[in-house]
Order: C-alpha cells, then structure tokens, then sequence
C-alpha cells in the first residue's frame, strides 16, 4: 500500500492528536465502533477518536471474536474506517493475528498503512480449551516487535492485560501480578495499560496509581461513571463490544416480537433513515 507525503503529514497530525487526549483525570471516551456506519455515528455523536472493538468487528464480519477472524478481514475494516472519519482511530486487533512478534510485526505495519495511530494489543491466548494470559516474557517480545514495527511518532500502543477479565491466577496477588505485567509492557514499548474487568474503585485507583503509562478501563453497565473513573485518575474510558451487543440485542427483540405478536413497538426510537443515510453520504472532507 503506496502512502503519500500529505497522507504521512496527515497520520502523523492524527497520532500526535490522539497521544495527547490520553491524560489523567480527563479520560479520552471511546464508544468503540465496529463498521463505517457506527463510526460514522460515533463521530457525529462527538467523539474526540474513533475505536474499534474486535468482537462487533468479528461478528459483522461473520467470525467469532478470539483471534479467528484473520488479518486480512481485520485490516481492511481499518482502512474502511479510517478513510470515512475526520478522527483519529485505533484498531482493536486482539493478539495481532499472528502466532510470533514477527507476525505482530507485519500486522502493526498493516494497520498502520490503513490510517489507523493506535492499536489495541492483548496479551490474552486463545489456543486450547479456555483463554489465558500469555507468560509475561513472551507477551513483552509481542510488543516489543509491535514498537519496532511503527515509530511513537505514528502509533499509540495499548498494552491490554487480561488478568482481571479472565480471573488469572490468585485472588490475592491479581493487582501485584497486573502491575508487574504493566511495567513489562511499558518497558517492551507500550504507551498505554488497558485492564478491562476492573470495577472496584480501589482497584482502579490502585492501578491508576502504579502504572506508569495512561490507564484505560473498561466501562458499561454497572461500572463507575466516567467522572467518577476521572477522579480515580484513569486516562481512557472505552465501551469495548457493548454497544454492538446493545445492538445486535435489538435486532433478536425485533425479531421475536414481529414474528411472534406481529407488532413492532422494538422499533420505536430508531435512528432516523434520513439521518443515517446522510451521515454515509459522499466522501470525507
């Protein structure tokens, strides 16, 4: 993929742009998107960036979410993104597609010649019958490559640390276990820590805390509000595959009710057609 001197200068405004809106205590806000359309959405809504979430983009690309979708498929989505919003935008790409830090490589400098500043990469392994952490070491090697593949100048890293959301390990040493793992990544060349399943606030503060890097949570129902995460000092507030699933839930409820009671009270409130579609018309400014 040919990359212009203007399309360069462009990236380069967009990733410095996106690195500054991570700051403690004023968290960036990232309703994650999944498609051209809900990015669409999300941008007009006013978010400051647009990310993508892995699971919605796996599902509306017919795959399950875990690193089964293929680097390919998950590319190209970024460039389609990243081509219809004015924002910045980081690419969720899980595992990095790829089984060694010499595929993550390859994965990173993809996305970046897609458009996309920041990646989202976890250090969660989905070979075998259940999901874990992979080890500290090898994880790092991971993101050390990734780090290689694109200057700081041109990509965010988010470190993901899948500790708390997979229940890894003991109890009682998860937060000692979760920062030493942070240090690592940083240490690898990671910009940012994100550790979603965390919802005690003592937790949050307690990582916002000790990490060394901007601290990104995972938020939904049930979660602090995004003040209250502010004031626990966390850097960035992301929805992950909430939103999809809201969506995708109405479409069983829409369905069920028109095929069962033949009514369509579901649809009530829908984005308007008028609306939706003038938001996909023509290109980008």
């Amino acid at each position: 993929m040919s990359i212009s001197h203007t399309q360069t200068a462009s990236s380069t405004g967009r990733a410095r742009l996106f690195r500054n809106l991570h700051t403690s205590g004023r968290p960036l806000v990232l309703p994650n998107a999944w498609d051209v359309a809900s990015a669409r959405v999300v941008e007009d809504a006013g978010a400051a960036a647009i990310a993508t979430t892995s699971a919605g983009v796996s599902w509306s690309l017919g795959a399950a979410d875990g690193d089964r979708l293929g680097r390919d498929l998950a590319v190209g989505l970024v460039a389609r993104v990243s081509a219809a919003v004015r924002l910045p935008v980081t690419a969720d790409i899980e595992g990095g597609y790829a089984d060694d830090p010499d595929g993550v490589a390859v994965t990173v400098r993809d996305v970046v010649a897609a458009g996309a500043v920041g990646i989202n990469l976890e250090d969660a392994h989905h070979a075998g019958p259940a999901a874990a952490p992979r080890p500290v070491g090898e994880q790092a090697e991971r993101i050390a490559a990734a780090r290689q593949a694109a200057d700081p100048d041109a990509l965010f890293i988010n470190a993901r640390i899948d500790t708390y959301l997979l229940s890894a390990g003991d109890p009682e040493t998860r937060l000692a276990d979760t920062l030493d793992r942070a240090e690592a990544y940083v240490a690898a060349g990671a910009d940012g820590i994100f550790v979603p399943g965390v919802t005690d606030p003592a937790i949050v503060s307690a990582l916002a805390e000790g990490v060394r890097a901007p601290l990104n949570v995972l938020a939904g129902p049930g979660a602090s509000t995004v003040e209250d995460l502010a004031r626990l000092g966390v850097a960035r507030v992301s929805l992950g595959s909430s939103i999809a699933e809201a969506a995708y839930a109405v479409v069983r409820r829409g369905a069920r009710e028109v095929l069962t009671s033949g009514t369509y009270e579901t649809l009530a409130g829908a984005l308007d057609y008028g609306e939706l579609n003038d938001l996909l018309r023509g290109p980008v400014a």
